[in-house]
C-alpha cells in the first residue's frame, strides 16, 4: 500500500494526459491527521526546478499536509511562468480538497513535485483536470496507484513498508537515471503515523538520506528536481524512541534506494563498492564515488572484465589519505590486487551474475562506506540518446 500503509493517509494516482502514452501521471498524497509534521530535502543543482523552489519554502513551515506530484514534465528552467504554474498547482489542490469538505487547506500546506523533460511548460488545463480526478479518488488504498503515477523511465514501481513498535512507515519513490547525489537523487514521498515533531523529523530525514539515497551514483548526473518528503501525523498515538525511529526510517530509505539502483536505465550489473580501512568516512565515500563514476570501470563491468587497474586509477585521483602500496582490491571475493599490485588470478572472478561486489581496503584507518552504481551498458546509451525524441 506504499504511502497509505501508515494510518491517516489517503492517496491517488490518475491519468491526466500529461504523458502521451496515456499512463497515470498525477499523484496525490494527503495527511488526514490528527497532527501534521513534515520534512524535506532537495537537490543542490543550481538550476532547481520551479517545484523545488516552491517546496523549499513550504518546508520552512514544518506542517505541510499534502504532496502533489506529476510525471510527464519537469517544469524546470521555465522561469517565472513555470513558478506561477507551480503556485497555481498548489492553489488548485488546496481549493479542491477544501471544496470536497476534506478539511480546510491552504496552498502553503502543499508540497509540489514534478518529473520529466526539462525546459517545457506543463499543460495546466490537463493537470487541473488530473488534480480534480485525483481528489475524487483519494482512498486509504490508493498508495500503489500513487506510486505508479510518478514513474517516468522506471520499469516498475518502488514502494516500501515497515512496521515499528506501534507505528508504521510507508514510502514510494521514482528514479531510474540521473541517480547522483546532490541530496536526494529522485522523487520520494515517505509517510508515518508516529507522533514526531517536525524538527526531529527533518534531522532524521537528512541523516537517512545521507546514508542511503545520497550513496547512489548511477551515472554521475544530478537532476534539477530531486526531492524527498516525509509526512507524519501521530495517528497511531505512538511516540517512538528517536534512535529506533531513525533506524527504521533509514531502513525504508535503504530499501527504496536498492530498488532505484536495481531499475537503473539499461543496466546489466548492480555494483556495490565497499571501501574499508579509510582514515575517515568522507575519504571512504570519496574513493567509492570516484570508482563509481569511472566510465572505464563501468564499461569493464558491462564487458565482465575484472580490470582492477581501472579501479586503482580512479582511487588514485582522490584526495583520500592512503599509501598506494598498501591498497587491496577484491571483486566478488577474489583479491585480484594486493598492496597496489598483482594479486590472485583475475580469471577466477565470476562476473556472470547481475550483482557485483567490489571491496577496496585502503589500510589507512577504521572507517568505511558503500557506494552503489551500475555498469555503462548499450541499453543506457540507447535510453538516454532518445529521451526527448
Amino acid at each position: 500500500m506504499s504511502v497509505t500503509q501508515a494510518q491517516g493517509f489517503t492517496a491517488a494516482g490518475v491519468a491526466a494526459g500529461l504523458k502521451s502514452s496515456g499512463a497515470k501521471d498525477v499523484s496525490l498524497v494527503v495527511n488526514t491527521g490528527p497532527k501534521a509534521a513534515s520534512a524535506a530535502v532537495f537537490t543542490t543543482n543550481k538550476f532547481a526546478a520551479a517545484p523545488v523552489i516552491w517546496s523549499r519554502q513550504i518546508r520552512l513551515g514544518g506542517d505541510a499536509r499534502v504532496v502533489v506530484l506529476n510525471s510527464g514534465g519537469a517544469n524546470a528552467c521555465t522561469g517565472p511562468p513555470g513558478f506561477a504554474d507551480t503556485h497555481a498547482t498548489a492553489e488548485l489542490v488546496a481549493a479542491g480538497l477544501t471544496a470536497r469538505e476534506l478539511g480546510e487547506f491552504g496552498a502553503g500546506e502543499v508540497f509540489v513535485c514534478s518529473t520529466g523533460l526539462i525546459g517545457e511548460r506543463l499543460d495546466m488545463a490537463a493537470l487541473g483536470k488530473g488534480i480534480d480526478l485525483a481528489i475524487s479518488r483519494l482512498a486509504p488504498t490508493g498508495g500503489v496507484d500513487a506510486a505508479d503515477a510518478i514513474m517516468t523511465t522506471d520499469t516498475q514501481r518502488k514502494i516500501s513498508e515497515l512496521r515499528g513498535d506501534g507505528y508504521t512507515i510507508g514510502g514510494m519513490a521514482k528514479g531510474a537515471g540521473m541517480l547522483a547525489p546532490g541530496m536526494a537523487t529522485m522523487l520520494s514521498v515517505i509517510t508515518t503515523d508516529a507522533d514526531i515533531d517536525s524538527e526531529f523529523l527533518q534531522h532524521a530525514l537528512e541523516f537517512a538520506t545521507s546514508q542511503t539515497f545520497d550513496r547512489l551514483d548511477s551515472d554521475g548526473c544530478m537532476s534539477t528536481n530531486d526531492t524527498v518528503i516525509l509526512l507524519a501525523n501521530a495517528a497511531s498515538g505512538a511516540s517512538p524512541d528517536p534512535k529506533e525511529f531513525q533506524e527504521a526510517l533509514t531502513r525504508v530509505c535503504e530499501d527504496l534506494a536498492q530498488q532505484l539502483m536495481a531499475d537503473a536505465e539499461g543496466s546489466t550489473k548492480e555494483i556495490h563498492i565497499e571501501v574499508t580501512g579509510a582514515s575517515c568516512e568522507s575519504d571512504a565515500v570519496q574513493v567509492g564515488r570516484s570508482v563509481s563514476r569511472s566510465n572505464l570501470f563501468k564499461c569493464a563491468m558491462f564487458g565482465e572484465d575484472p580490470n582492477w587497474g581501472r579501479i586503482l586509477s580512479a582511487v588514485g585521483t582522490t584526495s583520500a589519505i592512503f599509501a598506494a602500496y598498501e591498497v587491496d582490491v577484491s571483486i566478488n571475493g577474489v583479491k585480484i590486487c594486493i598492496g597496489g599490485g598483482v594479486g590472485e588470478d583475475r580469471s577466477a572472478v565470476d562476473l556472470s551474475q547481475r550483482r557485483v561486489d567490489v571491496l577496496i581496503d585502503l589500510h589507512a584507518g577504521v572507517h568505511q562506506a558503500i557506494i552503489r552504481t551500475n555498469d555503462l551498458s548499450i541499453g543506457y546509451v540507447v535510453e538516454n540518446s532518445e529521451y526527448s525524441t
